[in-house]
């Protein structure tokens, strides 16, 4: 008996490349909102990707969200709370917040850039 040739499965897959949404650095928007740029890289109907970024002494006031949301710090270093604890927040760390939670970001005397993953339902 000779060895089995596997077969390949072909099927007709379309490449498709776009343009990130909003590719320019816009200051965030929002009441208590200092000194925090941001852009949006991947918005899909049951998600979205931004990237931040924070100058020094910036934040994001802490409020409740409305979908769960995940924040990668992929440079820097800052802080975060969540429903009322309090964390350092570095290079190479996550923090998921909850939906419906009160929660905040900010710095102090460093500049931090992060990954945002909010999730719509």
């Amino acid at each position: 008996m000779g060895a089995a040739h596997p077969r390949v499965a072909r099927s007709t897959v379309t490449i498709h490349v776009r343009e990130i949404p909003r590719p320019g650095w816009d200051p965030l928007p929002g009441d208590g909102v200092v000194g925090v740029t941001g852009r949006v890289l991947v918005r899909e109907d049951s998600y979205f990707v931004a990237q931040l970024r924070f100058s020094e002494h910036a934040k994001i006031h802490e409020h409740p969200g409305d979908n769960d949301t995940i924040v990668v710090c992929i440079e820097g270093d800052g802080f975060t709370s969540v429903a009322g604890e309090k964390a350092e927040l570095r290079e190479g760390q996550q923090v998921r917040w909850p939906k419906g939670i009160v929660h905040g970001l900010w710095t102090e005397d460093s500049t931090m850039s992060t990954l945002m993953i909010e999730h719509f339902e």
